[in-house]
């Protein structure tokens, strides 16, 4: 009887505890449950959050005041007119004409006219350049012997002169003498003596492009002594490479950039003209040249290497940006677009032909699109910071 009474007891004792235990665990579980939602919540709101911040990230912002202050300026693109462009090398020279050579027309001793004689000193027609002098060289002073042989050959015609009225000498005779005194003279005058020297005269009005001799040096008859320029004309002559030897015929004019500035120089705008291409490549190499002619405006050096880009076929209908519009990363260009007032997106591009100045845009541009050309820079430093100030309205 003992032992079913012990066996009732703990038979009810197990399922007191059962009991106990799982209303335990059950309130355990919806406490969990409860955080698990509220962690859920707070995790679907931190969600929500970086998507906000993902949707702007396309998007740069620059404030309006700071465009205007750094002049930022845009460009509407629209379909124009643009050339198929031959890039390559060439050298700008003085035009045929326009340069001059003076030579020393007897053998001697230099001796400059003075300190105003220094490279680019404006020369007129007629000035003398410098002087050349022999009278302390063995062969004597050539000035003074034309002098002498002038002055003799003067005297004898001015006798002649009188004698053949009289009949004293024949026709004959006078006209010998009449010769000897004109040649006599015509050779002083090339000299350009005075018995002290030659004076060597510039043979126009211009510049002096370089001065070949110091004052001391011994010339021979004929050493280049300087060079003078009017320095009004210039010549591109453009090496181009063979391979784009059949379009030469299509070409109508060029752009040209020196290696000292960034400034692009366009034919056009410096009255230039093609004045020939060549009908083979250059002696020995493997490039056909090709001769503009233009005028100097000043800005440029004769004999300067420049780039050169001739304008060939036109193209319709190009979707053109400034060379100043595009920035490079890798290999790759880019270009930003202004999609509001304060709003930018960098955009890739895909390049075509450029005449220097500007670039055929091949694909990721279209029609209507403001691409920013002046300010790439400080848009591309908003594009790093990152910053997006309040209240910035994102609907475009």
């Amino acid at each position: 009887m003992k032992r079913n009474i012990l066996l009732t007891i703990t038979i009810l004792s197990y399922i007191l505890w059962s009991c106990s235990g799982s209303s335990h665990t059950d309130g355990e579980a919806h406490e969990h449950s409860d955080h698990i939602e509220e962690h859920d919540h707070e995790h679907s709101e931190h969600e929500g959050h970086d998507y906000e911040a993902e949707g702007h990230g396309d998007e740069i912002i620059l404030k309006k005041a700071e465009a205007e202050a750094i002049g930022l300026t845009t460009k509407t693109i629209k379909p124009e007119k643009f050339h198929s462009v031959i890039p390559c090398s060439g050298t700008l020279s003085a035009a045929q004409g326009d340069e001059m050579t003076v030579v020393a027309p007897v053998s001697g001793v230099v001796s400059l006219a003075g300190r105003h004689i220094t490279d680019g000193s404006q020369v007129s027609k007629g000035s003398v350049l410098l002087r050349l002098s022999a009278q302390k060289l063995a062969a004597g002073d050539p000035a003074q012997r034309a002098h002498i042989d002038y002055e003799t050959a003067r005297k004898a015609y001015d006798r002649a002169s009188e004698l053949v009225k009289d009949q004293i000498i024949s026709r004959q005779e006078y006209e010998r003498i009449a010769k000897d005194y004109e040649t006599a003279r015509l050779a002083y005058e090339a000299i350009g003596g005075n018995g002290t020297g030659s004076a060597v005269q510039a043979p126009m009005s211009g510049y002096l492009k370089n001065i070949l001799v110091n004052d001391g040096d011994f010339v021979e008859m004929g050493q280049p002594l300087m060079t003078l320029s009017q320095n009004r004309r210039l010549q591109l002559r453009a090496e181009v490479p063979q391979r784009y030897y059949k379009a030469l015929p299509t070409i109508a004019s060029a752009h040209f950039k020196t290696s000292y500035d960034d400034q692009v120089y366009s034919l056009d705008q410096l009255n230039g003209k093609l004045l020939s291409y060549g009908r083979g490549s250059l002696a020995g190499g493997a490039y056909v040249p090709v001769v503009f002619e233009l005028d100097n405006r000043g800005d440029v050096v004769p004999g300067a290497c420049v780039e050169v880009y001739l304008l060939s076929t036109p193209v319709d209908n190009a979707l053109v940006v400034p060379v100043s519009a595009l920035t490079e990363e890798q290999g790759l260009y880019f270009v930003y677009l202004r999609l509001d007032e304060e709003g930018y997106k960098k955009q890739e591009v895909t390049l075509g032909d450029t005449d220097g100045a500007n670039v055929r845009i091949l694909s990721g541009l279209h029609e209507g699109d403001r691409v920013v050309t002046r300010g790439v820079y400080q848009v591309k430093l908003a594009a790093h910071s990152g910053v997006i100030p309040e209240g910035h309205s994102h609907n475009h």
